[in-house]
């Protein structure tokens, strides 16, 4: 997979994009988009729709895997950020909150991690060059996003061993 431009739509470089932000961050408050969770499940989708084909056969369950969206129902996640672009974003996350390896085990998911995040924030990306075409005043921004993992390198998951670690600084990264 080639990688994606890390030069906001609309810039020439990652220079005049922070530029523009700190510019703007003195004249008015810029905001962050939504809890894209709650948007995902607005949307009721199935164990199916999770799925998609290419997971049709895969032997986790899969509903409640949101991030796993951006490669089974893109337009949906390109939709949620869209809305939250119009309505007002300037900052749109990307839907990578559990794209991570440790979070991902819990599906049996952990070789797509790259592709999805990837994905993700191509997907993210497109809606921000998408709603600049439609206000070029105006850019907009993608945050990659990532949410805790239900392992911690900061406390013991064994009373009886405090220094045991389920898990490595460099798993977590």
């Amino acid at each position: 997979m080639a990688p994606i431009s890390t030069i906001p739509a609309g810039f020439k470089s990652r220079h005049a994009a922070t530029e523009y932000i700190e510019s703007e961050m003195k004249k008015r408050i810029m905001f962050l988009d939504g809890a894209m969770g709650t948007q995902i499940q607005n949307l009721r989708l199935s164990e199916e729709d999770f799925r998609g084909e290419r997971f049709k056969d895969h032997t986790h369950d899969l509903k409640g895997n949101n991030d796993l969206l951006v490669l089974t129902q893109p337009k949906a996640i390109y939709g949620i950020h869209r809305n939250y672009l119009l309505a007002g974003a300037d900052f749109i996350e990307t839907n990578t909150f559990s794209g991570t390896t440790i979070a991902q085990a819990d599906y049996g998911m952990e070789s797509v991690v790259y592709e999805l995040n990837k994905i993700a924030a191509e997907i993210a990306r497109d809606a921000c060059a998408d709603v600049l075409k439609e206000t070029p005043d105006r850019p907009r921004f993608v945050c990659g996003a990532i949410g805790p993992t239900n392992r911690t390198c900061s406390i013991s998951p064994s009373v009886e061993n405090p220094s045991f670690r389920n898990v490595t600084f460099d798993e977590l990264v």
